[in-house]
């Protein structure tokens, strides 16, 4: 599952790391950071040391694909980290011409290690973010519930119609997931309603499925600070939209 939305902001990593948690419960869970801000790599609690390989030299090949995936802490969990030099992988992929499907090649030679992969994509349309689209069985859509988070998502289904067009996404839309839905106690903040509301008619065209939301919380971050799940410190309603996202699976 690849975890894109072409805006910065929108619940990509934060869903990441949910789910990767969640899943590594009773699965071997491969996390893939595709993203060279490498947030996902730190909140895992990975540091990367010098000339380790990493998602750059998998994409590159310049070293086997295990070679660059790493069994974190957690049970069941490895991630193949992320570092500011993946930005190199732009120049590799473009100079490919098959850019959009080396990540997919890679990863099928260790598919057999485990049974999810969760890729947690770059922001900007890109080279990076392509090939990571182009690895998905399942691309899942975080968005934020502002006008901001619906014109993501609307660029990022764009970007999945034209890969499939180009038979270089050969997966399915799974959902979108509404991010930083805001309530001041039962009421819904006015900006939140109406993102929601388009975000839902936009779905409906494409027959998408919409989870429910990750509501605006510190707790969110929390955990993220902390390393761990919200059902750790007493929140496992506010894990909600990633069960129902596992639950699909």
């Amino acid at each position: 599952m690849t975890i894109a939305s072409l805006s910065g902001g929108q619940g990509k990593t934060t869903t990441a790391f949910f789910l990767s948690r969640l899943l590594s419960a009773s699965s071997k869970v491969l996390v893939v950071d595709a993203d060279p801000q490498a947030n996902l790599t730190f909140f895992l609690g990975h540091e990367v040391e010098a000339n380790a390989p990493t998602l750059l030299e998998m994409i590159t090949g310049t070293v086997e694909p295990l070679d660059s995936i790493y069994k974190l802490s957690v049970s069941n969990l490895f991630l193949v980290p992320a570092d500011d030099g993946l930005t190199k992988a732009q120049d590799y992929l473009a100079a490919s011409g098959m850019g959009a499907v080396v990540l997919r090649n890679r990863l099928q030679q260790v598919a057999q290690h485990f049974d999810y992969c969760i890729i947690d994509a770059p922001p900007t349309r890109s080279q990076i973010v392509m090939s990571a689209v182009g690895a998905a069985d399942w691309l899942l859509i975080p968005a934020e519930a502002l006008t901001k988070g619906v014109n993501s998502l609307v660029r990022t289904l764009e970007l999945a119609s034209h890969l499939d067009a180009l038979g270089a996404f050969a997966g399915r839309v799974l959902g979108i997931v509404p991010f930083r839905d805001r309530w001041f106690g039962n009421s819904q903040s006015t900006k939140s309603a109406a993102a929601i509301k388009a975000i839902k008619e936009i779905a409906a065209e494409s027959q998408t499925e919409v989870f429910p939301s990750i509501l605006e919380s510190e707790r969110y971050k929390q955990a993220l600070d902390e390393g761990i799940l919200l059902s750790d410190f007493g929140y496992p309603n506010l894990e909600l939209p990633f069960k129902r996202v596992i639950e699909r699976l």
